[in-house]
């Protein structure tokens, strides 16, 4: 049997997540961190974001440009359905052990 490691969906990811999602359709880098009041940073959202494309997390495309256009072209991002999957997951985990009816521990006696 193989054993498949946990995929790791730290905080920033599930934010990143959450926004893509909650739009329903691409966002680039800067409006995810207009959209996350201050919780996402210019300068860590796309060292997160290639985080998360190289985890199959999220998709990202470039944006074509229009002719004429100077400067750099922006890349669009899409949750992936993994990424939507270990989204739904991890928040399944989260709300059981909050409720705690799946991850019941008794407590510890004090009188060892």
């Amino acid at each position: 049997m193989t054993l498949h490691p946990i995929p790791s969906l730290p905080p920033k990811e599930r934010l990143i997540l959450d926004l893509l999602i909650a739009k329903s359709g691409p966002l680039f880098g800067l409006q995810l961190v207009a959209l996350s009041d201050g919780a996402l940073k210019r300068g860590t959202v796309y060292v997160t974001l290639g985080r998360m494309e190289a985890k199959g997390f999220v998709r990202s495309e470039q944006e074509a440009m229009p002719p004429g256009a100077i400067g750099l072209p922006r890349r669009l991002y899409y949750p992936t359905p993994l990424g939507e999957r270990v989204l739904r997951a991890w928040s399944l985990m989260a709300r059981e052990l909050v409720e705690g009816s799946a991850f019941d521990i008794p407590a510890k006696s004090s009188t060892s």
